[in-house]
C-alpha cells in the first residue's frame, strides 16, 4: 500500500508540475518579486495555498459527485484524457514557437505587503485557467483512485506547486536568465508535452483495460 500510495503521489507531482510550469502573468510576478527580494515567503505562499485549495476542492467536489451520479467517473476520465492530449499537443506547439516570460511586463508601483497580497491573490484567482487545471483536470483524474489515493494525489499535486512557487521566488537571481530565453521554454514545453501526452495514453490504457 505504501508503494502504491507513494505511486500515486508522484503521478499527481508530476501532473501538476507539467500544468503549472507555464508562461504567464502569475509566474512572471513571482519571479520578478524574487529579483526584488520583496515579500518573497508571502507570494510563494499566496500562490501555493490558492492552488492547494483549488485542488482539495477538486478531489473532493468530483469524489462526492462520481458516488452520487453514476457513470461520471468514466466520463471524467475520458475527459482528462481528451485534455491532456490537447495539451500536450499545444506544449509541441508551443515548443515549436517558444515565447519567454518578460519580467519587465509587468509595473509594480507599490512595494506595500498589502498591495502584495492583493496583486497576487488577483493573479492566482482571476484566471479562469487556474479553475480549469485544479478543480476540473484534478478533480476528473482523481475519480479513478479510492478515497485514500485520492489524497495522497492531492498532497502529490499540491507539493509540485510549492517546490515550483518557492524556487521561483526564492531562486530568481539564478533562474530568470534561463526564463527569459526561448529555447529555455523550447526544451520545457517539449517535455511537458511527451508528460502530458505519456499520462494521457496510459490513462486510457486504464480506462480500456477496466471497460473489458
Amino acid at each position: 500500500m505504501l508503494e502504491s500510495s507513494l505511486i500515486v503521489l508522484l503521478k499527481g507531482f508530476t501532473l501538476f508540475a507539467g500544468l503549472i510550469v507555464a508562461i504567464g502573468a502569475q509566474n512572471a510576478y513571482v519571479l520578478r518579486q524574487g529579483l526584488k527580494r520583496q515579500h518573497l515567503f508571502a507570494t510563494a505562499s499566496i500562490c501555493f495555498l490558492c492552488d492547494a485549495t483549488l485542488i482539495a476542492i477538486g478531489t473532493i467536489g468530483f469524489g462526492t459527485l462520481s458516488l452520487k451520479i453514476p457513470g461520471l467517473s468514466k466520463i471524467a476520465l475520458w475527459a482528462a484524457v481528451v485534455f491532456l492530449l490537447f495539451y500536450g499537443l499545444h506544449s509541441f506547439k508551443s515548443a515549436w514557437t517558444p515565447g519567454a516570460i518578460d519580467i519587465n511586463e509587468l509595473d509594480i508601483q507599490s512595494t506595500s505587503l498589502r498591495s502584495n497580497i492583493l496583486t497576487t491573490l488577483a493573479l492566482s484567482l482571476l484566471n479562469p485557467h487556474v479553475y480549469l487545471d485544479t478543480v476540473v483536470l484534478v478533480g476528473s483524474f482523481v475519480t479513478r483512485y479510492t478515497a485514500n489515493q485520492r489524497i495522497f494525489f492531492a498532497v502529490g499535486a499540491s507539493l509540485a506547486s510549492l517546490t515550483w512557487f518557492f524556487s521561483l521566488a526564492y531562486g530568481a537571481a539564478w533562474l530568470a536568465p534561463f526564463f527569459q530565453r526561448p529555447f529555455t521554454w523550447r526544451i520545457l514545453d517539449s517535455i511537458i508535452g511527451c508528460i502530458m501526452c505519456s499520462i494521457a495514453f496510459s490513462l486510457a490504457l486504464s480506462a480500456v483495460n477496466n471497460s473489458f
